[in-house]
């Protein structure tokens, strides 16, 4: 069941709203005093906002959880081909309910760098843009929490071993929740300009930063890596060069991680 929204409510609906930018988002839009409407495949309790049971890919409730919603934040996604699936399937039922504006969350260099999963992220992308519905598309860089992620199972070897010449911009999820708020009430926007985070910094230099506030001790090595990806990221293809638009910075958000010895949290994004 979805609960009865009035024409003047018109809430947001975001889907893998439980997930770890969902829930930034839909703390950003409710503190703006947004109503929002959250797409889960389980039933919850009932909280600061609605929810709304559903499943992107075999289409079960989105008819109930699109009814009345003006704009959808679409952030759910799981691996490659079952996100182009979901996709696809909100598009047709956002469609049929007269939905105006659908915002997608992509990544930064998805028609640039050669893996499965930015090509299935780019295949979303363009059934947004051809969707005949009022859309963006905001591409960011790579989560602190992926960096984070991809970085504690490199160091659980001796050496920790890095490819040479890459770099990476992290952002911060609550930076890119506060641009999709902004987006998701505003017009549509088409491609949206890239978001990143405050700086791209070298690996070798994340992963320093990383270990000092771990408090481990591991020799960083630079390896050449082989590999289309790797090429198009010593390119620089999944960087924002000039403004990015982030702020807190890697650093800042391993003091805060680490602070009292709390474990990370997993996080999916390419």
């Amino acid at each position: 069941m979805v609960e009865q929204w009035g024409e003047e409510t018109r809430p947001i609906l975001v889907t893998g709203g439980t997930g770890t930018l969902g829930r930034a988002v839909v703390r950003r839009l409710l503190s703006r005093g947004c109503q929002v409407r959250v797409l889960s495949r389980r039933a919850h309790t009932p909280g600061e906002h609605g929810w709304a049971v559903g499943d992107l890919v075999t289409g079960r409730g989105l008819d109930a959880a699109l009814a009345g919603a003006r704009t959808v934040v679409h952030c759910a996604t799981t691996n490659g081909k079952r996100d182009v699936d979901a996709t696809r399937r909100l598009v047709e039922a956002a469609r049929a309910a007269g939905t105006e504006h659908l915002l997608y969350v992509s990544i930064v260099g998805v028609d640039e760098v050669p893996l499965g999963y930015y090509r299935a992220k780019a295949r979303c992308e363009r059934l947004v843009a051809e969707s005949g519905l009022g859309w963006t598309v905001l591409r960011a860089t790579q989560f602190h929490d992926l960096v984070l992620r991809m970085l504690d199972g490199l160091a659980k070897a001796p050496v920790l071993l890095v490819p040479r010449g890459v770099a990476f911009q992290p952002v911060d999820v609550r930076d890119v929740a506060e641009r999709l708020a902004d987006l998701a009430e505003g017009a549509p926007a088409g491609r949206a300009a890239d978001f990143g985070g405050p700086a791209a910094r070298p690996v070798e230099a994340l992963a320093a930063e990383f270990l000092r506030a771990r408090g481990r001790r591991r020799p960083v090595l630079r390896v050449p890596v082989p590999g289309g990806a790797v090429k198009a990221l010593r390119a620089g293809r999944n960087l924002v060069p000039g403004p990015a638009g982030g702020r807190i910075t890697f650093e800042e958000f391993l003091a805060e991680r680490f602070a009292d010895g709390a474990p990370h949290r997993r996080v999916n994004q390419g």
